[in-house]
């Protein structure tokens, strides 16, 4: 979980509501998903030190219910872009490229295009 789950999980339930068939991907600590991809493609050993991870993308990303994606997260967009090779669908990352602002949260968030609507554009533009 992190700082803008609930702009996630309200762009979730509106495109949801929409019947936009998108997931929308909130993680900020990624370490483990990340280990467990590499020991899939065989490029680096299995995380043995949570007695081997395989059993977390199939848990978290499975299948047959693959979807566009975006990922959402109040740092830089390119910390979750490998989620999308899990199941190779289309995606969109967002997050925040600039610091320095000031205001509201909701405005720095809308600022960084991290907001719920933001968020529902991504996955609209992800499924077109």
């Amino acid at each position: 979980m992190g700082a803008v789950t609930p702009e996630a999980l309200a762009a979730a339930a509106r495109l949801d509501e929409l019947g936009v068939p998108a997931d929308v991907v909130c993680v900020t600590s990624p370490g483990l998903l990340f280990r467990a991809l590499r020991a899939r493609q065989g490029s680096a050993p299995g995380d043995s030190a949570h007695g081997g991870a395989s059993w977390i993308l199939p848990a978290a990303f499975p299948a047959e219910r693959a979807a566009p994606m975006v990922t959402v997260l109040d740092g830089h967009p390119h910390t979750l872009a490998f989620l999308a090779t899990i199941n190779q669908v289309p995606s969109v990352t967002l997050g925040v490229t600039a610091f320095g602002q000031s205001g509201s949260l909701d405005d720095v968030y809308r600022s960084h295009g991290i907001d719920t609507d933001s968020i529902v554009r991504a996955a609209l533009d992800a499924t077109s």
